[in-house]
C-alpha cells in the first residue's frame, strides 16, 4: 500500500504536522506514566484500525522494556491478568473516548470515577488530551493511507 500524502517530503503537509506533533511531544513529557501512554495509543489505534500509529506505540513501547505479552494482551484487556488497576481504568477510558458515537453520553460517569481514584488532575488532563491527540492522528493516518511496519523505534523523539 502506497501512502496518499507524505507528511515529510510536502512542505504543505508538513508545516502544520509540525505544530501538530508538538502536542504529541508535549504529552510524551506530562506526568502521565510512560507505558500508560503507549498502552492507551496502542488501544485507540487498535480500535480504529490505524496500521502507522499501532506500528510505532507498539516498537516505541517495547524498545522502552514493556513486555511482548501485556503488547500481545492490549486488544483483550479486560481478560487479561497483566495490566494495573490503574491502567485498567485509563484504558476503559480511552475506549470510550474514542467509541463516542456508540454511547449517547460519551464517556460514563462510572469510567470517568474509576480513573479519578487512580490519576490526579495533571495525569486525567493528559488522558484525555492524549485520547483526542491519538484519535486524530490516527484520521490523519487512515485519511492518507499510511501503511504500518516500516517504523524505527525512537523516530518521533
Amino acid at each position: 500500500m502506497d501512502a496518499r500524502l507524505d507528511y515529510f517530503a510536502d512542505p504543505a503537509a508538513g508545516r502544520p504536522l509540525k505544530h501538530f506533533m508538538s502536542t504529541g511531544r508535549a504529552l510524551k513529557e506530562s506526568a502521565l506514566p510512560a507505558a500508560t501512554q503507549e498502552l492507551v495509543a496502542m488501544r485507540v489505534s487498535q480500535i480504529n484500525g490505524c496500521a502507522a500509529c499501532l506500528d510505532v506505540h507498539t516498537k516505541d513501547a517495547a524498545a522502552a522494556g514493556e513486555t511482548s505479552v501485556r503488547l500481545h494482551l492490549v486488544a483483550v484487556w479486560r481478560e487479561a491478568t497483566v495490566f494495573t488497576e490503574a491502567e485498567r481504568a485509563a484504558l476503559a477510558l480511552a475506549e470510550e473516548g474514542t467509541r463516542l458515537a456508540d454511547a449517547a453520553d460519551g464517556v460514563s460517569d462510572e469510567v470517568w470515577a474509576r480513573a479519578a481514584e487512580h490519576y490526579d488532575q495533571e495525569q486525567l488532563t493528559a488522558l484525555v488530551m492524549l485520547v483526542a491527540f491519538m484519535n486524530a492522528t490516527n484520521r490523519l493516518n487512515i485519511i492518507t493511507r499510511q501503511p504500518g511496519g516500516a517504523y524505527v523505534p525512537g523516530r518521533f523523539h
